[in-house]
């Protein structure tokens, strides 16, 4: 009789009597006297097995099925009901699109009171993993457990990290029925992939609120969780489940001074780029300009100007002035300023007096500031990039963003930040753009989403 093990990451199989009607993907093991394949082919497996009306012996799943399921049941919005409806109708395998603030974590909760299988939840950051405990606790009754963080307890719900499952996911993979992968576009990287491969979890969830990748590998989450089975953006739900919101892009001139300094370290950068014949915009530019760079004395100040000249268009004081008037304008509402650096971040703490999350600042400090928000000790937050994603700040509808990158996922999440509905909140956007730089380009960049058209 076929008899299905899990071990380490992988499913072995024993005893096949038809190995020419197995899915592609099984290798012999001569070591172990096996069929051997990733262990998120098991649900393919067994059910080829039950197809063909394969007797087999199931000794790979260890996990359980939940007697209960959602202990707090509220209206789902109408979007809600159908992404938890196409995932359904896809066997319970899909990506899930929505955009901040949407609710896409009860979107989880219902997909878990639906599938009833113990489940494994897969988050970027411990900021998220604390968030979604404490959600789930509030929503099933049953122990929730923690892997990460010094923490290592495994439940029939259980939250982890990307970092945390790619470590331990061959020796859990095989507990859990249901996995949820949060901010869903992180896990096409090689070794958090990999953790996807290690699970034999049958159903799967991803969310996200923007899938594409820069690198193409979004194609990959297909295979990992299953295919976009639904789709809802900023401004298709805006007014009616988001708050209403306008973005403004405010072109700031550089005092001639700054204008003076970031021309001659824009000049000292691209006579550099250009005499050693480096194109930046392909592929590979910018890591040739970064080899180069360090090989003479020309590319180290090449590198220096880079540097100098990003810092004028990304950071100048007039920028900062003009925050100062933002400021002031909103003085009654709850504003997060976003940077692109944290020596920017720290700057606008110093001057504006205010509280300043950075990836430096301790979890305990960062919960403090987060619940200050929450409840209006501050007013104004300052952070580089660990806000862009996931962590809930309802109260904020003011976004100043200061500098960025040009990723369009970053900008869709700053503006996320600020899109949760509370009663008749409107939000805005404000984005500090240094005139006649090339800030202006990767501002061009970043917003190349309907959420900004």
């Amino acid at each position: 009789m076929n008899r299905i093990e899990f071990r380490q990451g992988t499913i072995e199989l024993r005893d096949c009597d038809d190995v020419s009607k197995l899915p592609e993907g099984f290798v012999e093991d001569r070591r172990s006297d096996c069929l051997r394949a990733p262990a998120d082919l098991y649900a393919t497996t067994v059910m080829s097995f039950v197809r063909r009306k394969v007797d087999y012996e199931d000794r790979a799943r260890q996990y359980s099925i939940l007697p209960e399921g959602l202990k707090v049941h509220r209206q789902p919005r109408p979007f809600q009901s159908e992404a938890l409806g196409a995932w359904r109708n896809s066997k319970r395998r899909g990506v899930v699109v929505l955009p901040t603030g949407a609710g896409k974590s009860y979107v989880a909760q219902m997909a878990i009171d639906d599938a009833r299988r113990s489940t494994l939840i897969v988050v970027p950051t411990l900021d998220l993993v604390r968030q979604w405990a404490g959600q789930l606790k509030n929503a099933f009754p049953y122990n929730v457990g923690i892997i990460g963080g010094g923490e290592h307890q495994v439940e029939q719900l259980t939250v982890t990290t990307y970092d945390s499952a790619y470590i331990h996911m061959e020796h859990i993979g095989n507990r859990f029925g249901l996995v949820v992968f949060d901010e869903c576009h992180h896990l096409p990287g090689e070794a958090y992939a990999q953790a996807a491969r290690s699970c034999l979890a049958p159903f799967r969830l991803g969310l996200t609120a923007t899938p594409e990748r820069a690198d193409g590998k979004h194609s990959d989450l297909e295979a990992l969780i299953g295919p976009i089975v639904y789709r809802n953006d900023v401004a298709d739900l805006a007014g009616d489940y988001l708050a209403e919101y306008t973005t403004e892009r405010i072109y700031i001139d550089l005092s001639p001074d700054e204008w003076a300094a970031y021309e001659e370290a824009r000049s000292t950068y691209r006579n550099f780029v250009l005499s050693q014949g480096i194109r930046i915009g392909s592929p590979q530019g910018w890591q040739e300009f970064i080899k180069r760079s360090a090989r003479t004395e020309q590319g180290r100040n090449a590198m220096k100007a880079y540097r100098r000249q990003r810092q004028l268009a990304f950071a100048a004081p007039s920028k900062l002035d003009y925050v100062q008037y933002l400021l002031d304008l909103h003085y009654k509402d709850r504003v997060l300023i976003f940077t692109d650096m944290n020596d920017t971040a720290y700057e606008v703490s110093r001057r504006f007096l205010v509280p300043v999350i950075t990836h430096q600042t301790k979890l305990s400090e960062r919960t403090d500031i987060l619940e200050g928000f929450s409840e209006g000790r501050y007013t104004v937050l300052s952070t580089s990039k660990v806000l862009n994603e996931g962590v809930d700040v309802p109260d904020a509808n003011v976004a100043i963003v200061i500098s960025g990158s040009g990723s369009v996922r970053e900008h869709v999440q700053r503006l996320g930040r600020i899109l949760r509905k509370r009663g008749d909140k409107r939000a805005v956007l404000y984005e500090l753009i240094a005139a006649d730089t090339a800030e202006a380009y990767t501002s061009e960049r970043r917003r190349d989403h309907n959420a900004y058209r």
